[in-house]
């Protein structure tokens, strides 16, 4: 299982500062079923046991720096204690999933229906030479949009109460640029590429400021954004490893409400 989805996203293509891959447990175990979301807390180890899976895959690492203890004094180690006790194996492809070619932001593009999409951002220095990798990807919606109707495609298909955007575009949208989760070191780049419009998860306050009809800035919530990451790992087990039970995760684990 961790081959597979290592073949699709290698650990190479993540960032130096990321802890994609094994997080929890022994990859020799048969798989019962694997749970797959975009992070993994308490709650989704309670799912995991409930669906009898014993492999949870997510995008986002359990464990970003290393545990001094693990005595069950905060969130994360509670929930290695729990994955332990019940022999749970968790893997996560986080910056190397985001990097690879039909990963994280080519499901985004997908959700949009978007065309032409290539990388906004191509790595320059990749360090798995046979794979194409890159930072965020551009394409084309099949039609101009106006910004306000572009905005509601956007809140609709991913299912978003507000978006956070600069003033609107006082011209069509055709070309769009994304980056899921924190994308806002794209947003030139994105200029420069010739996009309309810039989406992604989260965005610093200034970052907002001096785009005014240069281009559309809609920012739609981290969670949101990757939330769709779960059918791309879904879709690599069902090719690679089809008689493997999997279950898109019914925990909602965004720590953000709107209220």
């Amino acid at each position: 299982m961790l081959n597979a989805l290592e073949q699709f996203a290698p650990l190479p293509l993540q960032e130096s500062w990321d802890n994609a891959g094994l997080q929890v447990g022994l990859t020799e175990a048969e798989v019962s079923g694997a749970l797959l979301c975009l992070d993994v807390n308490e709650q989704i180890i309670d799912e995991a046991i409930a669906k009898g899976c014993n492999l949870i895959v997510s995008h986002h690492p359990l464990l970003f720096r290393g545990l001094k203890q693990i005595s069950g004094v905060n969130d994360v180690q509670r929930t290695v204690i729990k994955a332990i006790k019940h022999d749970i194996v968790i893997i996560s492809m986080h910056t190397n999933m985001d990097n690879a070619r039909d990963g994280v932001n080519w499901k985004i593009a997908e959700k949009l229906g978007l065309k032409n999409i290539q990388f906004l951002s191509p790595l320059t220095n990749n360090p798995s030479p046979s794979f194409e990798a890159g930072s965020g990807v551009v394409g084309e919606l099949c039609a101009p949009m106006a910004a306000d109707d572009f905005v509601l495609l956007v809140k609709k298909q991913f299912g978003v109460e507000c978006a956070m955007c600069n003033e609107l575009l006082r011209r069509p949208i055709q070309r769009v640029a994304i980056c899921g989760g924190a994308g806002d070191f794209l947003l030139d780049e994105a200029l420069q590429q010739g996009a309309d419009a810039f989406i992604t998860g989260e965005m610093h306050y200034h970052q907002y400021f001096g785009y005014e009809q240069r281009i559309q800035i809609c920012v739609i919530g981290h969670y949101q954004s990757e939330q769709y990451t779960s059918e791309i790992f879904r879709d690599i087990i069902a090719k690679e490893c089809p008689e493997v039970k999997t279950y898109i995760a019914e925990t909602n684990t965004n720590p953000i409400y709107y209220i």
